[in-house]
């Protein structure tokens, strides 16, 4: 008989038997809990609260953790197994995961499509009446892969280990395979029949591409960071583990370069970027920042190694934006202000809430150019428990240096400057809650706001558009579009560094 233990989840009212000597990782993942770090014990975005009950502490939660968070039954759940009953306290993860419902003009034909943006930390999927353009259903989920590790590094980072690759292609194949399949099942118009599914386009970074599409991750790894790319990838349903009833065809975008995937892509795609008759940019801000540059005539790329700051990892107090977390700072009174998502307790801060916080503690003379605290101390409170801390501050240099190299770089490549360019297009969630004027004042974007234009879910919106056009169309702009290694600038470390610096404004 199997010895199993009763953990109960709060504030969720939820309880759980699981086999004794469980991992906590292998059930919170699912219940909103996640592991930035790939469950090493190197960050703090697991911890959990014990209310009943005991977890052990061992040293990498002495080292990550506050004596007195410890004593207050805070632990991380990465490191601890389910030994015994137990109660604990884990806030419940509201994220709103960005969609698209934009109106485009497609030529209609047969059938039913699915768009799918598979993406680090979130997975949408739409289906779609190929011939009136109608959004039959939508299905949103966090990424399953996420349990090894929340960015693309650590990820890459546990694919190299043994049977880790097989682990990561094995479960988000598995998850969009059931999207599609719960799509199709609670889809209808009415009482008539719905036609056959005929197409399935996918799009993700290059990444989440290869986990995939079965392609070695390894140069990802390395320098010179530069994949294989054999364009489009094509497969089929059965080939997936896919039980659709039809055979559609099945495509996964190409990847333009380096770490800019076809995600990239869809968003040219979407901003209709190869049309333009005049400059313009683009940037998805997440842990590799992605840039790119162009008009009808030329169209360059870059990829930024951004880190996680924008998404809340490796940040003291970093969370993704959901439910308890701090999204807007702004100046009154003298002090700062603190917004939290859900009108809820303040338990981190996202990466909007970030920008703002910084933005400002410059504004009220907090923090200074090169980022130090004025009051000579290690952290600055936000609203308690939330504070920022000196190495925030530097996470955050290091992810707005990335991105202003790369616009610098790039325009200079397209002969042109970042004055010149008609319109940003700021994509992906991030982009679609930062505060412009907040992003300016950092030196992140430094454009006149009125140039800057929240677009949304570029990738999906692509993919979308991908359902009517045929492969060498997607293929023609993939070849169009001329990637850059940053790092193998001569001028990108210089330029870095003096980016990395607030403006004195």
């Amino acid at each position: 008989m199997v010895d199993k233990v009763t953990i109960r989840l709060e504030p969720l009212g939820q309880t759980l038997e699981v086999e004794r000597g469980t991992p906590l990782q292998d059930f919170l993942f699912s219940h909103g809990i996640e592991f930035p770090c790939g469950g090493k014990g190197l960050c703090r975005g697991c911890r959990v609260k014990v209310l009943e009950g005991e977890l052990s502490v061992n040293d990498a939660q002495r080292n990550m953790l506050k004596e007195g968070d410890l004593e207050a039954g805070w632990r991380l759940s990465c490191q601890c197994n389910a030994e015994r009953d137990l109660a604990i306290e884990l806030a419940q993860w509201k994220t709103d995961i960005l969609v698209d419902d934009s109106l485009f003009e497609f030529t209609p034909r047969e059938g039913l499509g699915v768009a799918v943006d598979l993406g680090t930390t979130t997975l949408v999927a739409q289906l779609l009446n190929l011939e009136s353009g109608r959004v039959l259903g939508v299905r949103t989920a966090l990424n399953s892969q996420a349990r090894h590790g929340s960015d693309v590094m650590t990820r890459i980072a546990f694919a190299l280990s043994e049977e880790g690759k097989g682990v990561l292609e094995k479960a988000i194949r598995k998850q969009i395979g059931r999207m599609i399949q719960g799509l199709l099942s609670t889809a209808g118009e009415g009482p008539r029949t719905l036609p056959p599914l005929t197409d399935v386009v996918l799009v993700g970074n290059t990444t989440m591409h290869h986990l995939f599409c079965d392609i070695d991750v390894s140069p990802l790894s390395c320098y010179p960071f530069e994949p294989e790319n054999d364009g489009t990838q094509f497969f089929e349903a059965k080939e997936l583990g896919w039980d659709l009833g039809e055979n559609p065809r099945i495509r996964f975008l190409t990847c333009l370069g380096g770490f800019v995937g076809s995600d990239i892509l869809a968003g040219i795609l979407a901003t209709r970027i190869h049309e333009h008759p005049t400059t313009v940019g683009l940037v998805d801000l997440g842990t590799n920042g992605e840039i790119v540059i162009g008009n009808r005539e030329r169209i360059v790329c870059a990829a930024t190694a951004a880190g996680p700051a924008f998404e809340g990892a490796r940040i003291s107090c970093g969370m993704r934006a959901a439910s308890g977390a701090i999204f807007q700072v702004e100046k009154n009174n003298g002090r700062m202000k603190c917004h939290v998502l859900g009108n809820v307790e303040p338990r981190g801060i996202c990466g909007s809430g970030l920008v703002d916080a910084v933005a400002t503690g410059l504004d009220l003379g907090i923090i200074l150019s090169r980022g130090r605290f004025t009051n000579k101390e290690d952290e600055i409170p936000l609203a308690p428990p939330v504070t920022l801390t000196q190495t925030d501050i530097r996470q955050l240099q290091l992810a707005k240096g990335a991105i202003g190299a790369g616009f610098r770089i790039l325009v200079e490549r397209m002969g042109t400057t970042t004055k010149d360019l008609e319109c940003v297009y700021l994509a992906g969630a991030f982009g679609n809650y930062i505060n412009r004027e907040s992003a300016r004042r950092i030196g992140l974007l430094d454009f006149d706001p009125r140039k800057v234009r929240p677009v949304g879910n570029t990738a999906l919106l692509g993919a979308k558009l991908a359902l009517f056009l045929d492969d060498e169309e997607c293929n023609r702009i993939g070849k169009k579009t001329e990637h850059f290694s940053l790092s193998a600038d001569p001028e990108f470390h210089e330029i870095y560094a003096d980016e990395m610096l607030f403006p004195d404004e």
